[in-house]
């Protein structure tokens, strides 16, 4: 009698409307049930590039060592031609950009002899190019703090010098580039392990990579909703501290870690630095899985990525994010798929699961203190009485009646307090308003019945049925709220007013019917007898109305049940 029969319903409706409302803003849910798991996170770990950047770099500035090798030796692909299409590369891309027509042409004729892809353990590509007649060339480019070291053609003044310019350049926010080569090298020379030997620097290059416009007020909705936004990214710690306070993630460009200090650090100090930091910078992708792993002691967390390397970490956040392009292996990692790489779309889709989860959680506890009420009522007075107080056949139009509008609940209007914190099934708290609500619906059930019992069968089954079809819908604009029912900032949704609207006419209309009358066994209620119902229902609503607001104000701030406060980083 108290199952909430309909909730698998209003669960598939609710998320199925989510899912088609996230597909409007470039966002494709894999696995449904994920929009409710999005809501929950209190925790987002993203990339920074192109994420929190537009990932549409320019070159800003270079410190030059040899200006003619410099950019052609960056840039470094073979076989170029103005008809093909643009690298996919950002860094060549922009580099692409400052070469000159005479380094354009060499390049052209230009072919690759040997490769070795760019690797996260590395932080460096290199290849081995010959240009016509010249000899092989090995070109290395990557983090400068991986290769100045190697490069046998600067002084440590210079050293100092370069590394200066080099984090001043990272305190603005731009990302430097290593470049060096080693001439004359055979293709059999081309290994990790002595790429690095005896190589000359050809120049350091800045590039800018502005913050997306949508940045900055992503983290600050992402704050308003209890999330906490950790940028894990490979750049260095003076990149990462700027565009994390340009951001407005973290107070201080210095407040970061870096994947070599975070390694140092024991087991317990490891689950603190994941509590207190916001950016972590240079980060292996071994180290990725173990910051989700740690931060999931305390939270739900969500997790960006799209590399091969970053499948260890989405498998095991509590939800999977990864953008249109990703690897295959991400992809199948993934929960849900961004067609556009933009933070905005994930803080709507947080917001969006935490709108289904609420609805859900009303239906649960309309449903629930309702039949809770019918069922004792019904139960109890059928001890009372040598007749049923309601025929069974007008039980199951109670349901039906009342079920199309509190299905509908699932598309209601969700208050903004609502959406602050994230959502988590708290059974002891839904209980708890079920049975205090409950034991009020209840007792006006009762009063239903004292007041017409005397009557004939027919006419209590009547009043009792308009009873609690009226109580039932009336419930649903009281439990959508925790503030006082007209005080709620947003307005019902239409289908919850229409359905409840129609649901309501009918059960007046229909005992006066012939239908009412033959099929349902229902007695034409009296002019004053539908006053008094009226009057019972009223004051039900009001005596509801008090009883949440009691609750909300003095239990539930006590058991930090439905609306817990986050943590704070």
């Amino acid at each position: 009698g108290v199952i909430p029969e309909a909730l698998p319903l209003v669960t598939t409706f609710a998320l199925s409307r989510g899912a088609k409302r996230l597909a409007k803003h470039k966002v494709v849910v894999k696995r449904l049930s994920a929009i409710e798991d999005l809501g929950s996170i209190d925790v987002l770990c993203t990339d920074k590039t192109g994420t929190i950047t537009e990932n549409d770099l320019t070159v800003n500035q270079a410190y030059m060592i040899d200006d003619d090798l410099m950019l052609y030796s960056a840039y470094g692909i073979s076989n170029f031609d103005d008809s093909k299409q643009l690298p996919n590369n950002s860094f060549d891309i922009a580099i692409l950009k400052q070469l000159k027509a005479t380094e354009k042409k060499t390049l052209q004729k230009s072919s690759i002899l040997s490769e070795i892809p760019f690797d996260p353990d590395r932080r460096r590509n290199s290849i081995i190019v010959q240009s016509g007649w010249t000899r092989p060339l090995l070109i290395v480019r990557g983090a400068p703090e991986t290769i100045i070291s190697h490069c046998s053609n600067i002084t440590p003044t210079q050293r100092n010098q370069i590394t200066k310019w080099i984090k001043s350049r990272g305190q603005e926010g731009n990302r430097c580039l290593a470049v060096a080569i080693r001439p004359n090298t055979p293709t059999s020379l081309h290994t990790p392990k002595i790429e690095l030997n005896d190589l000359v620097l050809t120049g350091i290059i800045a590039f800018h990579d502005p913050l997306k416009t949508s940045t900055v007020s992503s983290i600050q909705s992402a704050h308003k909703l209890g999330v906490s936004v950790k940028i894990i990214t490979g750049d260095g710690p003076e990149v990462a501290g700027a565009v994390g306070y340009a951001a407005g993630v973290i107070d201080e460009p210095t407040n970061i870690i870096t994947g070599t200090d975070f390694e140092k650090l024991s087991s317990h100090l490891k689950l603190k630095a994941v509590e207190k930091h916001n950016v972590f910078a240079r980060i292996m992708p071994q180290q990725k899985y173990e910051i989700i792993h740690l931060l999931q002691t305390h939270h739900q967390v969500g997790y960006l990525g799209e590399g091969i390397n970053d499948a260890p970490a989405l498998k095991i956040a509590n939800v999977a994010l990864v953008v249109k392009g990703a690897s295959d292996i991400a992809q199948d990692a993934a929960d849900i798929i961004l067609l556009e790489r933009n933070l905005k779309v994930i803080i709507n889709g947080i917001e969006e699961g935490r709108k289904t989860f609420t609805n859900t959680i009303k239906y649960i506890k309309a449903t629930l203190l309702s039949n809770f009420g019918n069922f004792y009522a019904v139960a109890l007075a059928s001890l009372m009485i040598d007749y049923l107080p309601m025929l069974p056949i007008q039980i199951l139009l109670v349901n039906l009646l009342s079920d199309f509008p509190m299905i509908s609940i699932s598309t209601d209007n969700v208050e903004p307090d609502e959406l602050r914190n994230p959502k988590s099934y708290d059974v002891k708290e839904i209980i708890l308003v079920a049975t205090l609500l409950g034991l009020v619906s209840t007792f006006f059930d009762f009063v239903l019945f004292g007041t017409f019992h005397k009557y004939s069968p027919s006419i209590l089954q009547t009043n009792w049925f308009i009873g609690s079809i009226v109580t039932e819908l009336i419930l649903l604009y009281s439990i959508r709220t925790r503030k006082i029912f007209y005080k709620a900032t947003k307005l019902p949704s239409y289908p919850l007013m229409i359905l409840t609207t129609l649901a309501i006419i009918i059960t007046l209309i229909l005992p006066y019917t012939n239908v009412g009358q033959t099929v349902f066994h229902f007695q034409p209620p009296t002019f004053d007898h539908l006053m008094i119902i009226f009057a019972i229902i009223i004051t039900y609503f009001i005596t509801t109305e008090s009883v949440k607001l009691l609750y909300y104000r003095f239990i539930a701030p006590h058991n930090n049940m439905l609306f817990p406060t986050p943590k704070s980083n």
